[in-house]
């Protein structure tokens, strides 16, 4: 039984393996996304192997209280879905800043660090033509010292980059 079981493990994970896409090595671009306000992130991905890359965002939020920046690495596992067309899924983490203003009834004003450790899921696709890839992903995120003490945030992302 622990040979079957054995062996159906290292089946599918040759599976996957035969299955990653082959990835750009570098990728520059912006990751735009809405997560406790709207923001932008200038987006790094560079290729450690055929199928895996490592993600470097460096992002900004703001609202009509606060303001937030924050810099995120993270891991990822790229897999192919048909043709130009990839699913990836990665965990990581990252730090931040942020700066708290309220003033209607209250003047509040506040400000600190966080640090959080995230999760990545989404889908992308690479033309052919010109070597851009788009994207789309969920990120959610478990934080500490964030400015409302909510300790869980989801972001979702829209991704353009150029691929070298």
């Amino acid at each position: 039984m622990k040979k079957i079981i054995l062996s159906a493990i290292m089946l599918v994970a040759i599976g996957f393996a035969a299955q990653a896409q082959r990835i750009s090595k570098n990728a520059l671009g912006f990751r735009i996304s809405d997560n406790d306000g709207f923001g932008g992130e200038i987006s790094y991905q560079r290729a450690v192997s055929s199928g895996n890359r490592l993600e470097f965002d460096l992002g900004w939020r703001n609202s009509n209280h606060y303001d937030a920046f924050k810099v995120t690495g993270l891991y990822q596992w790229v897999w192919n879905i048909e043709g130009d067309f990839n699913w990836y899924a990665g965990v990581g983490g990252g730090l931040g800043s942020w700066d708290h203003n309220h003033h209607d009834n209250h003047q509040y004003d506040d400000s600190g660090t966080f640090v959080y450790a995230a999760g990545d899921i989404g889908i992308e696709y690479g033309f052919k033509e010109v070597p851009i890839l788009i994207s789309l992903d969920a990120r959610p995120e478990i934080r500490t010292g964030y400015h409302d003490d909510d300790n869980f945030g989801f972001d979702v992302g829209l991704g353009i980059r150029y691929q070298f």
